[in-house]
C-alpha cells in the first residue's frame, strides 16, 4: 500500500505527471480492451475490408479524442486561445507547446491499440483475405470455380469452421501468410514511433532549448494562475456564503428578540473575519464585473512598478539614474598630549 500510495502522490504532484499517469492507465486500457473483445470477421468480399480496418483505425481515433477529453489543459488551452488580449498578450509559442503536449500524450493509447492490433494480425487478416496471391500459394486454376465465387472463397478464411475452399488454398497457409505481414507491420510501426520518440527527446534540446522552456515555464504559470485563480474565487464565495448566512440569521433573531423578547445571541468571530476576505466585493453586480474584467483584460505580467524619473530629468535614455548620495558621515578625532 504504500508503493501505491507513493505512486499516486507522484501522479498528484503536478499536471504533467497526473496527465502521465492519465495516458499509462489508458495505455493499459487499450490492451485489455483489445483482449476482452470479440473479433468477429463478417466472411462477405465487400464487408470484410471495411470491419477489419475499423477495428483497427476507429478505436484509435476514439482513444485520441477520449486522452484531449481527460486532458484538464484543453480547457486552458482554449480560453487562452478565445480570450481578448486585454492588458496581456497571446504567446502562440506557449500555445503550440500546450497543443503539442496534449496531442503527443494522447497519442499513446491509440499507438498502443495499433500496435496490438498489428501484432495480434485478426484485423488484416479480416481485411485482406481477398487480396491473398492465389497464384503463388494455391491452385489458381481451379476450373469449377469463377472470380465472383473464387472472391467470396477467399472472403471466408478468417472464419475456418465455414471455409471450404481447401483445394483452391488451405486456410492455414493463407492465415499464416497475412498474419506475418501483419506482424512485421507493427514491428515497423512500433519502431517507427520508437524512432520519433527518440529524435523528439534527443534532438529538441539541441535547437531550441531556450525557446522550449520559456514556452514550457509559461505554460506551467497559466496553469498554476488558473488554479490559483478558481482557490481565490472559492474562497471568497465561502467568505460572501458566510457573511450572508449570519447576516440572515441576525436578521431571524432580531425579530425574535422583537416579537417574543428572547435575549440575542453573540455573533460569532468568524463573521468579521469572513468580510475582511471579501476585499470590498459585497454584491453580485461587483463580482460579476471583477470576473468579466480577469477575463476580458488579465493584468499584465510585470509585477514592479516601473521606475520614476529622478529629480535630475532623467528619462532612462543613455545614462543610468543618479541615486542620491548617501548622507556624508563625519569622524572627530581628539587629541591629548601627554
Amino acid at each position: 500500500m504504500d508503493k501505491f500510495r507513493m505512486i499516486f502522490q507522484f501522479f498528484q504532484s503536478n499536471q504533467e505527471s497526473f496527465m502521465n499517469g492519465i495516458c499509462g492507465i489508458m495505455a493499459l486500457a487499450s490492451t485489455q480492451m483489445y483482449s476482452a473483445f470479440d473479433f468477429n470477421c463478417p466472411c462477405l468480399p465487400h464487408y470484410n475490408m471495411a470491419y477489419g480496418l475499423g477495428i483497427l483505425l476507429v478505436p484509435p481515433f476514439i482513444l485520441f479524442l477520449l486522452g484531449f477529453v481527460l486532458n484538464n489543459n484543453i480547457s486552458m488551452l482554449a480560453e487562452e486561445w478565445r480570450r481578448p488580449h486585454g492588458q496581456r498578450g497571446k504567446d502562440p509559442a506557449v500555445l503550440r507547446y500546450m497543443f503539442c503536449s496534449m496531442a503527443q500524450r494522447a497519442m499513446i493509447a491509440p499507438a498502443v491499440w495499433v500496435s496490438v492490433t498489428l501484432l495480434d494480425g485478426k484485423c488484416i487478416t479480416c481485411a485482406f483475405c481477398t487480396s491473398v496471391p492465389v497464384e503463388a500459394l494455391g491452385n489458381a486454376s481451379h476450373p469449377l470455380l469463377s472470380q465472383g465465387e473464387i472472391q467470396r472463397v477467399l472472403a471466408r478464411i478468417p472464419c475456418k469452421e465455414i471455409y471450404n475452399g481447401q483445394e483452391l488454398i488451405a486456410n492455414e497457409v493463407a492465415v499464416r501468410y497475412l498474419r506475418c505481414i501483419s506482424q512485421a507491420l507493427g514491428w515497423c510501426f512500433v519502431l517507427l514511433m520508437t524512432t520519433l520518440a527518440f529524435l523528439v527527446r534527443s534532438l529538441r534540446p539541441c535547437f531550441s532549448q531556450a525557446a522550449f522552456l520559456k514556452s514550457r515555464y509559461w505554460s506551467h504559470y497559466i496553469d498554476i494562475e488558473r488554479k490559483l485563480f478558481d482557490e481565490t474565487c472559492a474562497e471568497h464565495a465561502r467568505s460572501f456564503a458566510k457573511v450572508c448566512i449570519q447576516q440572515f440569521f441576525e436578521g431571524m433573531s432580531t425579530d425574535l428578540v422583537a416579537a417574543h423578547c428572547h435575549r440575542p445571541r453573540k455573533v460569532s468571530a468568524d463573521m468579521g473575519e469572513a468580510s475582511k476576505k471579501l476585499l470590498g466585493i459585497t454584491d453580485q453586480g461587483t463580482m460579476n464585473m471583477a470576473l468579466k474584467s480577469w477575463h476580458r483584460c488579465k493584468p499584465p505580467l510585470h509585477i514592479h512598478p516601473p521606475a520614476l524619473p529622478s529629480g535630475n530629468g532623467w528619462t532612462g535614455e543613455g545614462q543610468p539614474p543618479v541615486h542620491p548620495s548617501a548622507p556624508r558621515r563625519e569622524t572627530a578625532a581628539y587629541y591629548s598630549s601627554v
